[in-house]
């Protein structure tokens, strides 16, 4: 696999940084955290279970994004939309800010760690 395509956890392993667990533990916090559009909904009581299932079979039938369908189905209004394309961004939890959080690294090695990662994928070939 060429450098380019390795990711930021298994780099961090290789370096000895991190282990696969505390790769497993970021990504368990990321899932938890970084929520779907219908998660979101349903939690804002904006769509119930069952729309959101709906909305998925649509999705799974056209490929078009969810917020698309719940607007065209009339499920959400485009401002809903908007709203919860918003607050998904907002609230948007990164794997190196997951390690942080679970106290794996400190701040600082982050930034010296992925300053080195994106160094070291932009001078590998394709």
């Amino acid at each position: 696999m060429a450098l380019r395509y390795l990711l930021f956890g298994q780099f961090l392993i290789k370096k000895g940084i991190i282990t696969n667990e505390d790769v497993l533990n970021a990504r368990i916090m990321q899932k938890r955290n970084n929520l779907r559009i219908g998660q979101l909904a349903r939690k804002k009581g904006w769509l119930d279970e069952s729309d959101v299932e709906r909305i998925l079979m649509f999705q799974e039938e056209s490929g078009n994004k969810f917020g698309e369908i719940a607007v065209e189905k009339t499920y959400l209004t485009d401002s809903q939309v908007d709203a919860l394309l918003k607050e998904q961004e907002d609230s948007h939890l990164y794997f190196g800010e997951s390690l942080v959080r679970l106290g794996v690294i400190s701040r600082e090695i982050l930034i010296k760690e992925l300053e080195e990662f994106h160094n070291l994928r932009l001078s590998c070939p394709v």
